[in-house]
């Protein structure tokens, strides 16, 4: 908890910091790769985490890493951050930033789970129909695909749940037939 509190107040200097110095685009780029990498290599964030390598061979690590790849103003934050020990909230300042740029910039976030593939066709219907719904300009639209689903499709958008799925209304009749108006209940 109290990691995810240190996380958010560092994020919000960097976001205030990043549209201060227009560089808002290049850090947030900066942040998806860095959470990107730490979710697909393990390793990567095990070492951030791990309190026995010494902070400056993390430094090094970063900075041998990430010179010439990332933003001047991205290289610095992750400078301060080993310098000040606090290196292993690296992985949730980059995933919580994702959050606070889609906020700053209003736009929508909103997961559509079908059985099969979306086309671009159905993908546009199904932001139009988001933005619609929290009335945002920009839509930012997370794709599941589950094979169990028969057809239809699952779309939560906010704390809202659309459930069209044949899976779900096979469910519902069954629940019907269950019930037997001839036998009293108590």
């Amino acid at each position: 908890m109290a990691d995810s509190r240190a996380a958010s107040r560092y994020v919000k200097s960097l976001l205030g910091l990043a549209v201060e110095k227009n560089a808002l685009e290049a850090v947030h780029s900066d942040m998806q790769l860095l959470s990107k990498i730490c979710n697909e290599n393990r390793a990567f964030e095990l070492m951030l985490i791990n309190p026995i390598i010494k902070h400056d061979k993390k430094r090094d690590i970063l900075e041998k890493l990430f010179t010439g790849k990332m933003n001047a103003l991205t290289l610095s934050i992750l400078d301060i951050l080993t310098r000040k020990n606090r290196e292993p909230l690296l992985p949730a300042i980059a995933r919580e930033f994702h959050t606070a740029y889609n906020v700053y910039k209003g736009i929508g976030k909103a997961s559509i789970t079908t059985a099969i593939p979306l086309d671009a066709r159905l993908r546009g219907e199904f932001e139009t129909m988001v933005k619609q719904l929290t009335e945002k300009k920009q839509v930012e639209l997370t794709e599941k695909v589950d094979k169990d689903m028969i057809g239809g499709f699952v779309l939560n958008v906010g704390d809202r749940q659309i459930d069209a799925s044949i899976k779900n209304k096979l469910k519902a009749l069954k629940v019907n037939f269950s019930y037997n108006p001839y036998i009293k209940e108590f």
